[in-house]
């Protein structure tokens, strides 16, 4: 093999790893990258529809003030980060999955958390008739303490176990049972099986318009929630 061929060679050789690199590259950047954005988190520079989203219901809920615009600016961090603060959940001022789902935009079509479907249809059941004219807030919260009660020594340890206790929930001999589960509800029942729990651990709550009910109103009240107040 003479000098010129050798020379040939190595030009093609080098080529052909320089390619090869090229391509790896490029796969380690799809990888790194493409999938970062898969899983991108609305913070602070962020633009788009879930910025709108996450604008629209904080506004409802009176954390922010500015234009529903899509832009994650200044203003909306700072609103982020004072829901944070009041659901006593991570302060970062960043849109992150705890956030998105304490605001009602989150997970509710993960998975069942060990509770078959007949189960979550049974929970978004009692919600709908118990927290019927609540806020999506109020609504999770009748959820979260049902599950608290499962999990809690004093009730019983399975979802219909808790629901059909004798003298726990009278809406289950009321008309408000028969009444079609709104849809709301339905969303409720997940985020409260993801663990949103608005009350803060509550096992009982109830609407003092409605409740005389001396032992009841002797409890430790923990949260109070659009009508209902919530104690342990």
């Amino acid at each position: 093999m003479n000098s010129f061929t050798e020379k040939v060679l190595i030009l093609v050789m080098t080529a052909a790893i320089a390619l090869g690199a090229a391509s790896l590259g490029q796969s380690v950047y799809t990888a790194l990258f493409e999938g970062e954005t898969e899983y991108a988190l609305s913070r602070f520079g962020s633009t788009g529809a879930e910025v709108k989203s996450i604008q629209k219901k904080l506004k409802s809920l009176g954390f922010y003030k500015g234009a529903v615009d899509g832009i994650y600016g200044t203003q909306t961090k700072n609103a982020v980060t004072a829901f944070q603060k009041n659901c006593g959940i991570t302060v970062d001022g960043i849109a992150g999955p705890q956030t998105l789902l304490y605001l009602g935009l989150g997970s509710s079509g993960s998975s069942n958390r060990g509770f078959t479907n007949d189960e979550i249809n049974l929970l978004a059941k009692v919600i709908s008739a118990e927290a019927r004219g609540e806020s999506y807030e109020g609504q999770v919260a009748v959820g979260a303490v049902i599950l608290n009660r499962i999990a809690h020594p004093s009730f019983p340890d399975t979802l219909s176990g808790v629901v059909y206790q004798n003298g726990a929930f009278s809406c289950v001999n009321d008309s408000n049972w028969y009444q079609p589960v709104a849809e709301s509800a339905k969303r409720a029942a997940r985020d409260a099986i993801n663990g949103w729990d608005p009350t803060g651990g509550a096992i009982y709550y109830y609407n003092p318009a409605k409740t005389s009910n001396a032992w009841m109103r002797s409890r430790t009240v923990i949260k109070i929630i659009g009508s209902h107040y919530f104690c342990i």
